[in-house]
């Protein structure tokens, strides 16, 4: 699980607690005052709905696979990448047979897909610009992933005042009945929750979570430019050295490594 997104949640969780309850200090209402199963369903359902009918059916299908995306903590160490990139660069030196082997040991499926090429003989043009496409195409997909996360961010508050404005309807047709203007504080109240459930699903969830989502995307893909790099050279046999210094440049200082000894900075 990703521990930000995790911290997160319940910080903004608990400090909408605690702005509620600072709310209801001396006036007699509690938090069920906050809580309205029909308005969940408003906010919740509208915006499902609206999301079916904005994308393609295979693509709300797969908003399980984005959300996971999130979710799912991910190692934004890129040292161990350069490692066995070198690794295969000074094993690839000893042959095409020893290459062979090191192909079935590199862990990124990226990374092995490349080299790979290198040995079934793909030309330096053609590996560069297979490895690039993927790379294009896979922020394609995942910008469509964050842009449903984003549309959901958009159209619950959006749901909210639907809910709100169905809420007043049925308040303001009961204003003449029984009870009369006693009736208007709470029903006002219970109208302006769907709004509130709106709100914190876009901010605190879904528009978060797409730019989130855009992050791991991007650095997803300076890591896939710099194995695109390592491919590279290891079709032009470059000795694990020069590739170490040529690929120390796509990550932090801090990880830096010159042979077996690391660099802080």
């Amino acid at each position: 699980m990703d521990r930000a997104l995790i911290i997160g949640i319940i910080l903004g969780i608990i400090m909408i607690g605690l702005g509620i309850w600072l709310q209801l200090q001396g006036t007699g209402a509690s938090f069920l005052n906050f809580w309205s199963l029909s308005s969940l369903f408003v906010v919740m359902g509208g915006m499902i709905a609206s999301i079916f009918v904005s994308f393609p059916l295979s693509n709300v299908i797969g908003l399980g696979e984005a959300i996971g995306a999130v979710v799912l903590e991910e190692s934004d160490k890129m040292g161990p990448v350069v490692d066995e990139a070198c690794d295969v660069a000074e094993i690839a030196r000893k042959g095409p047979e020893a290459l062979d082997k090191a192909v079935t040991s590199i862990v990124n499926p990226f990374f092995k897909d490349g080299v790979q090429m290198v040995r079934d003989g793909y030309a330096l043009e053609e590996i560069t610009d297979i490895m690039e496409t993927r790379i294009r195409y896979r922020e394609k997909r995942e910008k469509i992933q964050a842009d449903m996360l984003r549309s959901m961010g958009t159209l619950a508050p959006a749901w909210g005042m639907i809910g709100t404005l169905m809420g007043l309807v049925v308040m303001l047709a009961g204003f003449g009945g029984e009870g009369g203007a006693d009736g208007l504080g709470p029903g006002m109240s219970v109208a302006l929750i769907t709004t509130f459930y709106g709100a914190i699903f876009a901010n605190l969830f879904f528009n978060p979570m797409a730019d989130k989502l855009e992050v791991k995307t991007r650095k997803t893909s300076i890591t896939y430019s710099m194995l695109v790099e390592a491919a590279r050279l290891i079709f032009q046999k470059k000795h694990p050295i020069i590739m170490r210094e040529k690929l120390n440049s796509y990550i932090p200082p801090r990880e830096w490594k010159r042979g077996d000894v690391e660099i802080n900075a």
